[in-house]
């Protein structure tokens, strides 16, 4: 991801987030898994690790099937069933390759919370990392864990309240390429404080930090690593309802309309309609059926890569 392409995302991100971040998914793990079921990250096994970039995301949502026939149909993901203990552990696979976790959790009654999207990014040392969060003024949720196919993790908080997690696959992270229609391409966090942010984020992920000019008077950087651009930050919409710092992923599309128009017929609903990107991408936000935020970006070919200088 270019930091050029950046400016076409950083103000469409920014607006009509419906959806709160909350904790769910390892913490409902860490209770109820056997440590040696989770699956591995990647399939066949390799050495690979890409430390800073979005490997993984997992969903605690109320209706595992609606939103497995949802994600099915709209991204083209398959899914298989695991029980952990009283836990449905839905792994949802993409041309047989594991892409995301979904787990089912009945949300105590009279809760008004919306699920979320917990995002996990590659460490090469999780009590490195723990370290790293505390010595920076984070918060632990979750303190690390280890399962033997899935490897090591755990789940932080920044300074601001947005919730990350982090992961030391024990099979090598994803490759480092430009993803496949059905996978993640990107990753935002919308926060109060983008300076401290970035600050945070170099702290305990060692990220090289790009500001990214804009017309209005908060600042936008690139967080990099490897030479790539691995996500954004983003200040909160100032004229929006969703105050709570939280990172937002993005799911890769042939054709932006046609994703946001199947996710409405699949009982979905429309947070940020399809926007154009100033070099020929388009993007937009989302709401699966029981309220978690997506993002879809249309993203071709031609289209600038992802390096950085």
């Amino acid at each position: 991801m270019s930091e050029r392409r950046h400016r076409n995302l950083e103000r469409r991100c920014a607006h009509g987030l419906l959806s709160t971040l909350v904790l769910c998914a390892a913490s409902t793990l860490a209770r109820a898994a056997p440590v040696d079921e989770l699956p591995p990250l990647t399939v066949p096994a390799s050495q690979a690790e890409y430390p800073g970039k979005m490997v993984w995301a997992e969903l605690v949502t109320p209706d595992l099937p609606g939103c497995e026939r949802f994600y099915a149909s709209l991204f083209g993901w398959t899914f298989s069933d695991l029980r952990l203990g009283r836990t449905t552990y839905s792994l949802a696979r993409l041309d047989g390759e594991p892409v995301a976790g979904l787990i089912g959790r009945s949300l105590p009654r009279g809760e008004r919370r919306h699920p979320a999207w917990l995002t996990f990014l590659s460490v090469r040392s999780v009590p490195a990392a723990e370290r790293a969060v505390i010595a920076h003024r984070g918060r632990v949720l979750v303190e690390p864990r280890r399962y033997p196919q899935r490897g090591e993790q755990a789940v932080f908080a920044d300074p601001q309240g947005a919730v990350f997690a982090v992961l030391h696959s024990a099979s090598g992270d994803p490759p480092d390429l430009l993803a496949a229609p059905g996978q993640w391409i990107w990753s935002v966090l919308l926060t109060a404080d983008t300076e401290a942010a970035a600050s945070f984020y170099r702290g305990v992920l060692d990220y090289r930090i790009y500001a990214v000019p804009s017309e209005g008077a908060a600042t936008h950087f690139v967080l990099a690593s490897d030479r790539y651009a691995r996500a954004a930050l983003d200040p909160l919409p100032a004229d929006g309802r969703e105050r709570h710092p939280h990172w937002l992923d993005f799911v890769r599309v042939t054709d932006v309309e046609a994703a946001v128009k199947r996710a409405t017929a699949l009982g979905g609903r429309v947070l940020v309609a399809p926007r154009v990107d100033r070099h020929g991408g388009r993007l937009a936000l989302i709401a699966d059926p029981a309220g978690a935020a997506i993002g879809v970006l249309e993203w071709s070919q031609s289209s600038e890569t992802g390096s950085v200088k």
